[in-house]
C-alpha cells in the first residue's frame, strides 16, 4: 500500500515505530539494534525499516527536520500501516543550565510557535501531550534501573536560528526544558488517529552555557538513549 511518500507494502511496519528525523540516524539504528533488520522505504531518501529487538517487532523511520515533515510522515504510518506506537528519538538544545550534554529528556509536552496545531485547532490553542500510559512504560523502566532523565515540557520551534534573547527567557521562566522542532506537531497527529505518542531527547547543546557535544559525543550520546528507549518500550 504505497503513499506518495513510501513505498513500503502494506504490513511492512510494525506497530511501534521510533522516528529519529535524520533518516541516517534510522539506519544507524536498524543496523546497530535491530535483528533481521530490512529497508521498507527508500522513497525521497527517507529510509525506513523494520526488524526485531529482543523478538519484538519494530520499526525505525527518518521523518525529516520540522513538524510539518514530522507530520507528513507519522500520519501516513498511523493511516496507512496501521502503527500505533511513534516515538520521536532525537536531539534537543537544552535551556535550563542545570541540564548537562548527553542528559535525556522525556517530553511529556510540547509548546509550540507553529501555527500547524493552531490551523488544525480552529484557531484554539492545543495542548500538544504525550500519551500517558506511553511515558509512564518509560519512566517505570528508567525507575527500575536508575537511569537519570529530565521529565517536562518542550518547545517545538520552526525557527533554528535566531530565536531573540527575550523568548528564550521567557521559556525559561515557566520552566521549559529544551527546545526542539517536532514534539508539538507529533502529539497532535497522534492524537488525532487515537495512536500512542513520546518524544525522547538527549541534550546535544545548551543555550545558557553556550556547550555542545562533538560529532563523537552525540553518535554515543543517541546510542545511549535508543538503548534506554528500545529497553523500555519491550519492557
Amino acid at each position: 500500500m504505497a503513499t506518495p511518500h513510501i513505498n513500503a507494502p502494506k504490513d511492512a511496519f510494525a506497530a511501534t515505530c521510533l522516528l529519529p528525523g535524520d533518516p541516517l540516524r534510522a539506519k544507524f539504528i536498524a543496523e546497530n539494534f535491530f535483528d533481521d533488520a530490512v529497508c521498507v522505504n527508500d522513497v525521497r531518501n527517507m529510509l525506513g525499516y523494520t526488524g526485531s529487538y529482543k523478538g519484538q517487532p519494530m520499526s525505525v523511520m527518518g521523518t525529516g527536520m520540522g513538524m510539518p515533515s514530522c507530520v507528513l510522515y507519522s500520519t501516513e504510518l498511523m493511516e496507512h500501516y496501521g502503527v500505533q506506537r511513534l516515538v520521536r528519538v532525537g536531539s534537543c538544545g537544552a535551556i535550563q543550565a542545570a541540564l548537562k550534554l548527553k542528559d535525556i529528556v522525556l517530553a511529556h509536552s510540547a509548546s509550540t510557535d507553529s501555527s500547524m496545531n493552531r490551523l488544525r485547532f480552529a484557531g484554539m490553542d492545543y495542548s500538544a501531550a504525550a500519551s500517558p500510559r506511553l511515558l509512564q512504560k518509560v519512566l517505570n523502566h528508567v525507575d527500575d534501573k536508575k537511569i537519570p532523565v529530565a521529565v517536562g515540557q518542550v518547545f517545538s520551534t520552526d525557527n533554528f536560528y535566531g530565536a531573540p534573547d527575550h523568548q528564550l527567557a521567557l521559556l525559561q521562566e515557566v520552566g521549559i526544558l529544551a527546545v526542539e522542532m517536532e514534539a508539538a506537531g507529533l502529539y497532535a497527529a497522534a492524537a488525532r488517529f487515537k495512536a500512542q505518542a513520546l518524544t525522547v531527547l538527549t541534550v546535544s547543546d545548551n543555550l545558557v552555557t553556550n556547550t555542545q557535544l562533538d560529532s563523537k559525543e552525540r553518535e554515543a550520546g543517541f546510542s545511549m538513549m535508543i538503548e534506554l528507549t528500545l529497553n523500555a518500550l519491550v519492557s
